[in-house]
């Protein structure tokens, strides 16, 4: 039996991103859960995948403009 794959950053970006686009009314207290279902949902090993480290990414991706904060967690001094 193989093991399952680690998730890495641009995966749970990918996840994210999938989150954004199809869950309209998250509460921020559900992105952890979302994401990680997700990510188990396309095989990976989520025993490891923190909610901080999602966390961080999700503010890395909003201060890149890669997303748009739209659960409206970050204020707007902190990436403009």
């Amino acid at each position: 039996m193989r093991k399952k794959p680690y998730p890495r950053n641009y995966d749970i970006e990918n996840a994210i991103f999938y989150v954004a686009g199809n869950k309209f009314f998250i509460h921020p207290d559900d992105l952890v859960r979302e994401v990680v279902k997700i990510l188990e949902e396309r095989g990976f090993y989520t025993g490891l995948v923190t909610p901080k480290r999602i966390w961080r990414i999700y503010e890395k991706m909003v201060k890149q403009g890669k997303i748009y904060d739209f659960l409206l967690v970050i204020r707007n001094e902190d990436y403009e």
